[in-house]
C-alpha cells in the first residue's frame, strides 16, 4: 500500500518518517519530491571491477551546474536525509526531468527499511544536460511493509553525501 502524500505528511510530524529537512511544498499526490546535492561521484577507472573498491573523483558543483555529456554517468545525492522504521521508501524520477533524458537511478530504486541517510542517485545521461544543485530530480514514495520487519544494518547506512559502491565488501571472504 502507497502512502499518499497526506498520510506521507502525517508521518512525518509522528515521525513515523523522517524526511530532514522537511518542506511541505514537495509533498505530492502520493511522493515527496527530493532535490540534488552539489556534491558528484565520477569513477576514473577504465574498467570497474566489483571484487575491489574502484577509484573514483570527486566533484563539487556550484550554482553554475555542471554539463553531463551523453552517456555519463555520476552518481550524486539528494539534499534530504530521509528514512523509516515503519515505511519502505522507493526512488523514482521526476517525470520532467525523465523526459529531458536523464536516468536518476539505473536500478537501485529500493531503499531498505531501517536506512537512514542521503539517497545516492545513479545519474545517467542519454542527452546533453546541465544539472544543479537543488533542482528537484527524484521523489520517494512510501509503501507499507506486510510481515515481520527487520531493520536494515547496511554498509550505506548514514549516507551524508554520494556514495560509491561498496558491493567489493561483499567478495571479502
Amino acid at each position: 500500500m502507497i502512502l499518499t502524500g497526506k498520510a506521507i505528511s502525517e508521518n512525518v510530524a509522528n515521525r513515523q518518517i523522517t524526511i530532514e529537512p522537511y518542506n511541505k511544498e514537495h509533498v505530492t499526490t502520493n511522493s515527496y519530491d527530493l532535490t540534488l546535492g552539489s556534491q558528484f561521484i565520477r569513477y576514473t577507472g577504465e574498467i570497474l571491477d566489483p571484487r575491489i573498491k574502484n577509484e573514483y573523483e570527486t566533484i563539487e558543483c556550484d550554482e553554475q551546474g555542471i554539463v553531463l555529456q551523453q552517456g555519463d554517468f555520476l552518481l550524486g545525492h539528494s539534499c534530504e536525509k530521509i528514512g523509516s522504521q515503519n515505511y519502505v521508501p522507493i526512488i523514482h524520477a521526476k517525470s520532467g526531468i525523465a523526459r529531458l533524458g536523464l536516468f536518476v537511478h539505473i536500478t537501485a530504486d529500493l531503499i531498505d527499511i531501517g536506512s537512514f541517510g542521503c539517497v545516492t542517485f545513479q545519474l545517467y545521461s542519454t542527452l546533453p544536460i546541465r544539472i544543479f544543485p537543488g533542482m528537484k530530480v527524484g521523489q520517494v514514495s512510501f509503501w507499507k511493509p506486510m510481515g515481520d520487519i527487520t531493520l536494515y544494518e547496511g554498509k550505506y547506512q548514514g549516507s551524508k553525501g554520494p556514495a560509491p559502491s561498496k558491493v567489493h565488501r561483499d567478495f571479502i571472504a
